[in-house]
């Protein structure tokens, strides 16, 4: 794919996130399985119910410019959901794997709020009022999910693998 335009460069961050939230889709059943605490696996299976809406919303953004959801690959979340797939194969205490696993998900957070941020900052500068607003509700909600993970890290599941 050519870069010629910020509109060019616009509709590849679009693609990039259609790919990266797919992988995190297809990646969530596994990470909600391993989870051990329930408080842990209800988020995840949260995030999970969120990232089919982001999918659809991205969706919908990409219709309005004519363009395909396909094409593009995203290695960066690719590379992070490796890192958490090795993480759920180790073996050792339920509550240190809840917390690894915690961790995990909040590199895939953070990279997500990266790229909507900056897809909502392409949107604004074109002038694409709707999308920029669809993409700063993805951006409030991934930021909630970065929220309620560190709240439950902290409070609950990195105190419960400290007393192991």
């Amino acid at each position: 794919m050519q870069l010629n335009t910020l509109q060019d460069l616009y509709v590849y961050q679009l693609l990039d996130l259609h790919s990266a939230e797919k992988q995190i889709l297809r990646a969530l059943p596994k990470m909600i399985k391993a989870a051990n605490n329930r408080m842990l696996e209800s988020a995840l299976d949260r995030h999970r119910e969120q990232t089919e809406v982001h999918v659809e919303r991205l969706e919908q953004i990409l219709k309005g410019l004519d363009q395909s959801p396909r094409g593009v690959r995203c290695k960066g979340m690719e590379g992070l959901l490796e890192e958490g797939s090795e993480l759920l194969s180790e073996k050792g205490s339920p509550e240190v794997l809840d917390a690894g696993l915690i961790a995990a998900a909040q590199r895939v957070e953070h990279y997500e709020i990266a790229g909507y941020g900056a897809a909502r900052s392409l949107a604004a500068t074109l002038d694409q009022r709707e999308a920029a607003h669809l993409l700063e509700a993805t951006l409030n909600e991934e930021h909630e999910a970065d929220r309620r993970l560190t709240e439950l890290a902290v409070g609950l599941v990195n105190v419960e693998a400290a007393a192991v």
